[in-house]
């Protein structure tokens, strides 16, 4: 497996990468799941629980997630933790070509963040539930229902997939002021 660098919005060619839509793939074959392996590393190293494969400059309509065990907790590292312990928890998912069946009127409210906007945080309204279609690793259709934080981080990672930020739902005032705060934290990290 490879890590791959997470594009950011800070730098100009990697947010016109962001920005466009991807393709679906023809098939979940040995190189989607290569780009799914290269994918979850990165992710877990960044550290996050979503990253769709645009971010990772890949036009593939191709997503992986890990939201930890199996009640739904983000899986991260706890001081006290071995790397074993911490990877016992791990839950990873893999989606190709995922599509939204339906969403629910009822809304949810998170505070979500984004790999590719580092360090900014901010609440998005969505659908509370959605019903998907997809391919996993294995190339078999999918269908199911997702809620709570499965039916945000699908969304908010389907969004990638259309070259849509969630700091696209945002009022103009506030995306503009997270572009601002995300570049001037990356010339501080460079002038450090």
């Amino acid at each position: 497996m490879t890590l791959r660098r997470i594009l950011t919005i800070d730098n100009a060619a990697d947010l016109a990468v962001l920005k466009q839509v991807s393709k679906p793939v023809a098939a979940v074959d040995d190189a989607v799941r290569t780009l799914m392996d290269d994918m979850l590393e990165t992710m877990y190293a960044a550290p996050g629980i979503g990253l769709a494969a645009v971010q990772v400059g890949a036009l593939d309509r191709v997503i992986v997630m890990d939201l930890g065990d199996k009640d739904g907790d983000a899986c991260e590292m706890e001081e006290e933790d071995t790397p074993e312990a911490a990877e016992a928890r791990r839950n990873p998912r893999f989606f190709a070509n995922p599509e939204i069946l339906w969403a629910s009127d009822d809304l949810y409210t998170y505070e979500e963040g984004c790999l590719s906007i580092p360090e900014y945080f901010d609440k998005v309204e969505r659908p509370a539930r959605v019903r998907i279609r997809y391919l996993n690793r294995d190339g078999e259709q999918v269908e199911e229902e997702a809620s709570g934080l499965y039916a945000v981080c699908i969304q908010h990672e389907m969004d990638h997939l259309n070259g849509v930020l969630f700091i696209d739902h945002l009022s103009r005032l506030k995306r503009e002021r997270a572009v601002t705060k995300v570049k001037k934290a990356a010339r501080d990290r460079i002038a450090a």
